[in-house]
């Protein structure tokens, strides 16, 4: 499993990266997780859109802009393309991503129902050799932390969450923790985003191999945040960073 990093800017793009946006692959079909505000350009570096399945599916972690408002641009392409795909998107995300999208483009969910078949990403979900499963995750809106597994390894991909114990255990033996870190230091909200140490805390927890730090905000020290993981977790830690490439 290959996964290229998009975007990895928290709460908004930066001059380096756009917001959140991964790209998994695995004999080739390819999978999207989040699509935040800058991604889509990003992605074209890497995907031509129109290819015949370019894309299998987008996994939305949950709503908030800097990690789906691309979505409704991609709706754009896919709607008035010269060549429009023959079959609807799927996009696996939170209760309400089909209003929220809706509302982005300025439409009702039934229009942007005739190109995304936008479905709930709770539970265990099967597209083609990835078996994607979500749980609730600690943020305040309806948010989820997403494993995907595929050839026999899996990444986990930790959204925005505050500490949680969903996470550590959805994250068991996982082979790269993709996990956020929006925080320094201590005394920070507790149901919002991790720091670097609470991702290394709870990496070092599920027993995962490898950590990749992203949702990295502006106004962060990244050397600091990385310091403050590789404190609690004695494994290969990276910060992410726009362009990266790894094998899973």
């Amino acid at each position: 499993m290959i996964l290229t990093v998009i975007g990895c800017a928290g709460s908004f793009p930066n001059a380096q990266s756009p917001a959140s946006c991964y790209l998994l692959e695995q004999d080739g079909v390819r999978i999207l997780l989040d699509l935040g505000n800058g991604a889509l350009g990003a992605l074209q570096q890497h995907i031509e859109l129109d290819w015949p399945d370019a894309l299998a599916a987008v996994v939305l972690s949950h709503c908030h802009v800097d990690h789906c408002v691309d979505l409704a641009s991609l709706y754009v392409q896919r709607r008035y393309a010269p060549a429009p795909p023959a079959q609807r998107l799927l996009v696996l995300g939170p209760s309400e991503a089909d209003r929220r999208l809706a509302a982005i483009y300025g439409t009702d969910p039934a229009t942007i129902g005739a190109d995304l078949d936008i479905q709930s990403i709770a539970g265990v979900t099967q597209v083609g050799p990835f078996t994607i499963e979500a749980v609730r995750a600690n943020h305040p809106v309806e948010a989820y932390s997403v494993r995907v597994s595929a050839g026999g390894r899996s990444l986990t991909y930790s959204g925005d969450t505050g500490p949680t114990d969903a996470l550590a255990a959805l994250a068991t033996d996982t082979d790269v923790a993709l996990f956020e870190a929006s925080f320094v230091g201590t005394g920070n909200p507790e149901h919002l985003h991790l720091s670097g140490a609470d991702a290394g805390r709870i990496a070092a927890r599920a027993g995962a191999q490898r950590l990749l730090l992203t949702h990295l905000v502006a106004w962060n020290d990244d050397a600091v945040v990385l310091a403050e993981a590789r404190m609690a977790f004695t494994g290969p830690v990276e910060l992410a960073w726009a362009g990266m490439t790894l094998t899973v």
